[in-house]
């Protein structure tokens, strides 16, 4: 009698499964902790689990880096699946600056030139220059950077434990908002001045 509840719980797990193979995002509804709500069946294509645009990002900006991400808002098949994917293209002087990804740790694989990274926590630093070739993961939540520190470009591709893994940049968090500038200075021991410059060079107000 036992063998039969185990063989009837077993294929109550096999079927559900198959039948959640896969969700592909309906990006019109609300997202959840869980993902979008699926796609009705048969409104789903083959172009729904293909991502055409990873291609060089344009490095002209205050980073001179740039992320060509392929998150769930971007490649719908990707909803629930728990991954995502992007391309870093930084160029000759540029940097990614201090941020975190709140929902996902990121593996960074080198692909072309020299990219100083590391991270962060409370009572260490780990950092490491990093050439084609290698590999580095940062945990989930953990600040973190990537500085190109090579004479000339440099490119590698990240991926993400989260089909969304979202990114605060510590730079716009911090000067990039309408936060007073004495109040901001006095949370983070800058003078007001500086914190003016760092703001007008963020957009920021107040």
């Amino acid at each position: 009698m036992m063998n039969i509840f185990l063989l009837l719980a077993l294929l109550s797990f096999t079927s559900d499964a198959a039948v959640n193979d896969f969700c592909v995002a309906e990006l019109k509804g609300p997202d959840s902790p869980s993902g979008y709500q699926c796609k009705p069946p048969k409104s789903v294509t083959v172009d729904d689990f293909v991502f055409s645009g990873f291609v060089a990002g344009n490095t002209t900006n205050i980073f001179h880096a740039e992320l060509t991400s392929t998150v769930v808002t971007d490649f719908p098949g990707l909803n629930g699946l728990g991954v995502s994917a992007a391309r870093l293209d930084i160029a000759k002087g540029g940097a990614v600056p201090m941020h975190t990804h709140p929902a996902a740790t990121e593996l960074l694989i080198m692909v072309e030139g020299q990219i100083t990274a590391g991270f962060v926590t409370p009572f260490e630093v780990y950092n490491k220059t990093l050439k084609p070739g290698d590999v580095m993961v940062f945990p989930q939540g953990l600040l973190h950077f990537q500085v190109n520190s090579g004479k000339g470009k440099a490119i590698a591709f990240l991926a993400f434990s989260s089909a969304n893994p979202g990114v605060q940049l510590l730079d716009l968090v911090l000067f990039g908002n309408s936060l007073s500038s004495e109040l901001i200075a006095q949370t983070t021991f800058l003078d007001v001045a500086q914190v003016k410059k760092l703001k007008a060079r963020f957009s920021g107000r107040g």
